[in-house]
Order: structure tokens, then C-alpha cells, then sequence
């Protein structure tokens, strides 16, 4: 894992393919991306909005560019390749041009990202089956962790031949060290209705079982108090981690974790008030409503409302996502003074929401609105006087390769690898008629690594000049002089 090659705060403005390509390797705690969908619509921000001029075609088209950006993935990526041609034939070309987008943008956000970190892709129904084919080609499919779904409609619109439409989906992808904080919302109706019992000061607490499964030999199958949980086939499980034990020992019995013997620790409960026994005799230990964080957050989010343009929020930009999203996502998934970023930031939500949280956050889009949305958002956030925002149009340059030696001097190693032939024709040719080139050139954020470095006869790097590797092969191929 290496430092961010950037400072915090900083915005650019750019292909974010680029950008990427210039940060260093594993410098990020946390990546959320809202790309396009795919959803064949036209996006535009009202005029005389905050956004206005924000506008974008979600409509994708197969051209040479794609078409060699696919090539690149077939030689590299043989599985992912397969994904993307069997969802050209399935769906269309269109499809095909899109998951070819994103597979190279995965690539490298992978190759950013911590192995420690954590991934959220948000997109909706059009494309996330095949999105979540890519994730799992990309990262592992151990790495996967929900299929979220945020219903962001509450509405019953819909057509007479299907349900209504009314959810986006957030594929979560992390290591299994990755950090990960619950999320937990207040309790209300059935939430509530077990707490119905209440102490003569009106605290209210619930029942809840003292035992587990299966019977014990131990002594966490002998009786206790009168009472045999072996008779009904369970054992005693009396909680010793987790928040309500903690909060049982900084408040009521200050040695109860060390109690280690399971009836010293009924013992404890019991004189402290938290055991109630059932008119049988059945012990059951009481929860304090005032004591519970509430009910976890699952897979379904329902509790999020999605950005009016009246809200204190709105800024009507085309797609713009509420700050409750992107808090409950950050909150859930880094630490703060981790490194956050969005690689199509658009109105930057999920900037001004990691710096609330106080992380650290870098965004990229390719319209020059964003930054002057994030900068207005957080003065609003921070006070009319902030200014600390890097906007930045230039491409990185990494620092976690060390100290690197000049290009020219993998020629005779190239040569070797790629067996006298030329990178670009593919013809064989005499090592003296070779030039080394950068596959993604110099001021696109390429270094001189050699895993960044090719051969190319003479007439193919004239050809290339600046060109990127892909409108480079692109080139070649309608020319006819590769195939």
C-alpha cells in the first residue's frame, strides 16, 4: 500500500481513465461510482439552476476505440473478455460498447484500491447483471458482499405489463479484513413491540433468551437457579462481547468480563436486576430499549428519499444522489482520515459527504461544472469563506514506482519479450529498426515502467505519436495493416 500521489481535497477535471492511470497503486480506502447507466436517455439541468449546463447522452455506440480497448482485454483479461462479447450477443452492440467502458475503469480501480478496501457501484436495472459478472471477474467473487437495493421511488407508477420500476442497486465488493461498521436505524412499529414491559423508574426493556441450541455436557448445560436447560434441548449462552455486554459492565457490574464461569455470570445478571423469571421459572435477561442502537440496516434500503429540487440539497443536477446515501455507505465501509474517491463525482454528493465524515476525498469528472458545484456545496457545508478545494486538469504522475531508470534501456528486454516482433504491425523486424514507446503515453499519466513500455518499428510509432493504445491499434486496424 502506498500514499496518495494528490492532496486531499482535489477535484479534477478529465477522462477519469487517465486520472486513474496516474495514481498510485493501492492509495484508497473506499471507491463509490455512479457512471452512466446505459439507460439510452438524454440528461440535461434546467436552465438558470445551480447545475445548469450539466448534460450528458447515456447512450452508447461500438467504435474502433472500443473495439481496440477490447482487443487489450482479450490478450490481458481472457474471462472478462468472454463476459463482454456474450453480452454483445445478448443485448446488442451498444451493451457491448458500455461494459468495454467500464471493464478498463474497473481495472484500474482495482489496481488503486487497498486490499483492504472497499468498492460501491451503483447503477440500475439496465446493466447490473452484467455489471456484476465484471465485478466478479475484476475482483474475486469471494469479495462480493450485497447486492444492495435503494428504493428510490415510492410511487406505484408503472405500465400494465410489469412492475413498477422503483429501485437502483449498489454492488459491494471488499476483502474479508476490509473495514465494515454496521449501520443500524431507530426502532419504530414492530420494532418496538416487544418492549412492552416497563420498571417502576419507566425505563422499558424486552425479554430475551438466555440459551442456544443443542444441549451442553459443560457447565453450560447444568442447571441453574432451579432451572434445567437441557430439559427443552438448549443450553446456556449468556452474552459476554458485543455493545450490550459492554455497556453491562461500564455501567452495572465492572468485572463481568472476567467473569469466566457461565453461572458466575447469571450470578452477576441476576443481582444486578437484569434477570426476570417467567411465572415457570424460566429465566430471560432484560434489553433496555435505551440501550439498543435499533434495527440493522440490511440489504433493502427504504428509508432514503431521493433529492427534490426544492430540498435544501438540490442543486438539480441530472442523476444527483441524496447526502443520506453516501453517508450511510462512508460511514459503513472507512474510517476517518481514510482516502475516498468518486470517478464520476458529477455534483459531488459523495465529496461533500466523506468531508463531513471527515475523510479524506478526491473526485473526478469530465465536465468543468463539478467543480464549481463541490466548491459551492461545501461553502454552504463549511462557511461562505472555504476555500480549500485543488482543482486540478492536469493527469498525475506516480510516485510508488521508485526510482526508475531511462526507458531506452529495456530496449534489448523488450526485444527479447516480444521476440523481434513490432507491437503495433506485428511484424518481425531487426532489432536496430525498434524504438521503445509508452503503451499509455507520457502526458496521459504513463511512466516509465516496463510493464508500461513497448517496441515499435519505425513507421508505427511515426503512427502513434500521441495518440492513446487504443486509438493507436484503432488506427492500424482500418488502415488494414492489423487485423
Amino acid at each position: 500500500m502506498t500514499e496518495p500521489n494528490w492532496g486531499n481535497r482535489t477535484l479534477w477535471t478529465g477522462d477519469n481513465l487517465d486520472v486513474m492511470r496516474g495514481m498510485n497503486s493501492q492509495s484508497l480506502d473506499l471507491i463509490y461510482l455512479d457512471p452512466p447507466f446505459n439507460s439510452n436517455r438524454d440528461y440535461a439541468a434546467p436552465i438558470g439552476s445551480e447545475a445548469a449546463g450539466a448534460a450528458f447522452k447515456d447512450t452508447w455506440t461500438l467504435d474502433d476505440v472500443d473495439q481496440a480497448w477490447h482487443g487489450e482485454i482479450a490478450e490481458r483479461q481472457p474471462t472478462l473478455y468472454a463476459i463482454i462479447d456474450a453480452a454483445g450477443l445478448a443485448h446488442g452492440k451498444g451493451m457491448k460498447s458500455y461494459l468495454i467502458m467500464m471493464a478498463v475503469r474497473l481495472l484500474e480501480m482495482r489496481r488503486i484500491l487497498k486490499p483492504t478496501g472497499s468498492i460501491y457501484l451503483h447503477c440500475d436495472d439496465t446493466a447490473v447483471h452484467y455489471l456484476k459478472m465484471l465485478m466478479d471477474s475484476v475482483w474475486k467473487p469471494r469479495d462480493f458482499r450485497n447486492h444492495l437495493a435503494w428504493q428510490r421511488v415510492k410511487g406505484n407508477k408503472g405500465s400494465n405489463r410489469a412492475f413498477p420500476r422503483n429501485a437502483d442497486h449498489l454492488l459491494f465488493y471488499a476483502a474479508s479484513d476490509a473495514s465494515f461498521a454496521r449501520q443500524y436505524l431507530p426502532l419504530v412499529g414492530g420494532g418496538l413491540v416487544n418492549y412492552r414491559y416497563r420498571d417502576p423508574d419507566g425505563r422499558v426493556w424486552r425479554r430475551t433468551d438466555l440459551t442456544g441450541p443443542g444441549v451442553s455436557d459443560g457447565e453450560s448445560g447444568e442447571p441453574w437457579n432451579g432451572w434445567d436447560p437441557s430439559m427443552i434441548g438448549r443450553h446456556w449462552a449468556v452474552p459476554k462481547g458485543g455493545a450490550y455486554a459492554g455497556w453491562i459492565e461500564s455501567e452495572l457490574i465492572p468485572d463481568y468480563g472476567a467473569k469466566s464461569s457461565v453461572h458466575q455470570r447469571l450470578d452477576a445478571l441476576n443481582a444486578a436486576g437484569l434477570i426476570d423469571f417467567s411465572n415457570e421459572g424460566i429465566p430471560a435477561l432484560k434489553r433496555y430499549l435505551d440501550q439498543s442502537r435499533g434495527s440493522t440496516v440490511s440489504d433493502i434500503w427504504t428509508d432514503i428519499d431521493v433529492v427534490k429540487a426544492s430540498s435544501k440539497e438540490g442543486t438539480s443536477y441530472p442523476t444527483q444522489k441524496p447526502l443520506a446515501l453516501l453517508d450511510r455507505i462512508i460511514r459503513a465501509s472507512s474510517n476517518e482520515g481514510d482516502v475516498v474517491l468518486d470517478p464520476f463525482c458529477g455534483c459531488a454528493t459523495a465529496c461533500v459527504a466523506a468531508d463531513r465524515l471527515d475523510r479524506k476525498w478526491v473526485g473526478i469528472d469530465i465536465s468543468p461544472l463539478a467543480a464549481r458545484l463541490v466548491l459551492k456545496r461545501l461553502r454552504d457545508d463549511r462557511g461562505p469563506l472555504f476555500d480549500d478545494v485543488t482543482h486540478r486538469t492536469d493527469v498525475p504522475t506516480r510516485t510508488d514506482l521508485g526510482n526508475l531508470p531511462n526507458y531506452r534501456t529495456h530496449r534489448h528486454t523488450l526485444y527479447g519479450k516480444q521476440e523481434g516482433i513490432c507491437a503495433g504491425c506485428r511484424v518481425l523486424f531487426p532489432f536496430r529498426n525498434m524504438t521503445v514507446d509508452h503503451i499509455i503515453p507520457q502526458s496521459k499519466g504513463g511512466s516509465d515502467h516496463i510493464d508500461n513500455l513497448q517496441l515499435l518499428c519505425a513507421a508505427c510509432n511515426s503512427t502513434k505519436g500521441t495518440r492513446s493504445q487504443e486509438q493507436f491499434i484503432a488506427k492500424l486496424s482500418r488502415e488494414g495493416i492489423r487485423t
